[in-house]
């Protein structure tokens, strides 16, 4: 038994079925379930699926660097807490950016500013209120700019974790995902080692592709190793695509994080 609480990504599985079918599926496999945009979901009838969802999208709209766009992220990411105790999500997402439907960002940015920090900063520790008031966990991922988001500002792992461990607070974490940290910054041992006092969710796929465990060069064993290691006993989500058959790929998962 995995020591670990595994989600799996509806977007990403189970293409075939109808998204709600999807979620089902994930479920009955006996994971938790990850979820996106909740604006372009059934959430009724999510809510009656009896699945347990880890994480889901907490935003809409919005940058963290612009009056505009944080005003924005800040009322989306109000909007999406509703979302979440509908479904009992404890954890909402969050990214340097709003990201396009082709994962590119709507605020392309090369490298952040000393301002750009400075207010990065000031609209994360208005989330975190909101995620108090709330009683939910916002998490800011990091994301690779070489293969998946190029422009996309704060998102290194090292970003990530600087805003996170600046703003300090419970409400605000980092979603550690280890195929982004993998393509832009390596040594994933010792990046879990550094970041865990503030990781609130940690998701994995294998590199190149973005498949499950097994498929490509990261040693996921080794990781689950280390994690187990370091006493880390939250939530790993699954975030990739199937190479083959979905449960097959769940299977990988499962027994990646699993001890022998």
């Amino acid at each position: 038994m995995s020591p670990f609480a595994l989600a799996a990504c509806a977007e990403m599985l189970f293409l075939d079925l109808p998204f709600t079918d999807r979620v089902r599926r994930i479920s009955e496999r006996g994971f938790q379930v990850e979820i996106w945009d909740w604006s372009t979901k059934d959430v009724a009838a999510l809510a009656r699926t009896g699945a347990v969802f880890s994480s889901m999208t907490g935003y809409l709209r919005g940058d963290l660097i612009t009056p505009e766009g944080a005003d924005a992220l800040v009322a989306s990411a109000r909007a999406s807490v509703a979302v979440a105790e509908r479904l009992d999500c404890p954890r909402l997402n969050l990214h340097g950016t709003g990201l396009d439907g082709r994962g590119l960002p709507v605020r392309p940015v090369d490298e952040p500013t000393p301002p750009m920090w400075s207010a990065a900063a000031d609209t994360l520790r208005r989330i975190a209120e909101v995620g108090e008031e709330a009683g939910r966990v916002f998490t800011l991922e990091n994301l690779n700019r070489a293969v998946d988001h190029p422009g996309t500002p704060f998102s290194r792992a090292a970003d990530t974790l600087a805003l996170v461990r600046g703003v300090d607070s419970p409400y605000l974490r980092m979603n550690l995902d280890l195929y982004h940290a993998q393509i832009g910054e390596g040594n994933l041992t010792e990046l879990v080692a550094e970041a865990l006092p503030y990781v609130g969710e940690i998701q994995v796929a294998d590199v190149p592709g973005r498949r499950e465990p097994g498929t490509g060069e990261i040693r996921y064993p080794a990781v689950a190793a280390a994690l187990r290691t370091l006493g880390y006993r939250g939530v790993v989500g699954l975030e990739a695509w199937a190479s083959g058959d979905p449960d097959a790929a769940l299977d990988a998962f499962r027994e990646a994080f699993t001890p022998a």
